[in-house]
């Protein structure tokens, strides 16, 4: 995925970017691929890679969710910041807080925030689990399958709130049975399918109230 080809995509998704928002992306690539030659942040690091597979994909949530009715947001085992940081970028509005239990990666975090001057963002050395606070929107990025990541993730949502799981392709996951013995504590709002642009991965995206 090119520039070009980036924000045409984001345009789709009723996202207009700024300059200074197509900046701090750029500067966050480069300080993805300086980490990555001293820690193992990705596997993916060709830039039109990481734009599409990475900055893109995190930025899918708006096909599910208007972000702009929210305040407050929890990304759990967040890794590289995929999607908390590339959404703090472009909602700049959430109060976000990256969760993730490798502390190494977290110290990548706090470079990225420092550099790109982020606000209202913060990072938590915590297993999901043990954590206690509670968010309007809880997301969470090929973490596990869905039923774990139930266990690791809704007692941090608000009343009225949501988890978003972005995941791949999920049809042998989420089942009718398993989605029947999920709606007897939450309810599924929806589920989304669709492929990402230029090389056609499956994705998905499941909203989930939490009652």
């Amino acid at each position: 995925m090119t520039d070009k080809e980036f924000i045409e995509e984001i345009k789709l998704l009723g996202i207009n970017p700024t300059q200074e928002q197509l900046s701090q992306l750029e500067e966050y690539y480069n300080l993805l691929i300086e980490w990555n030659n001293k820690m193992n942040l990705t596997r993916i690091t060709e830039k039109k890679e990481v734009y599409l597979k990475h900055f893109y994909d995190s930025l899918t949530i708006n096909k599910i969710i208007n972000l702009n009715d929210y305040n407050t947001l929890c990304d759990i085992g967040t890794g590289a910041g995929f999607p908390g940081i590339v959404l703090k970028i472009f909602y700049p509005h959430l109060e976000i807080t990256l969760v993730d239990a490798r502390e190494k990666k977290l110290k990548f975090l706090d470079e990225v925030i420092k550099k790109l001057n982020l606000k209202n963002i913060s990072t938590k050395h915590i297993r999901a689990e043990e954590y206690s606070e509670k968010f309007d929107i809880v997301t969470a990025r090929a973490v596990a399958n869905i039923q774990k990541l139930l266990d690791y993730t809704m007692h941090l949502v608000k009343k009225n709130g949501y988890l978003i799981a972005l995941k791949g392709d999920i049809d042998s996951e989420l089942v009718e049975e398993v989605q029947t013995q999920i709606n007897k504590q939450y309810t599924i709002k929806n589920i989304i399918k669709f492929n990402l642009p230029v090389e056609g991965s499956k994705r998905s995206l499941i909203l989930i109230k939490n009652k």
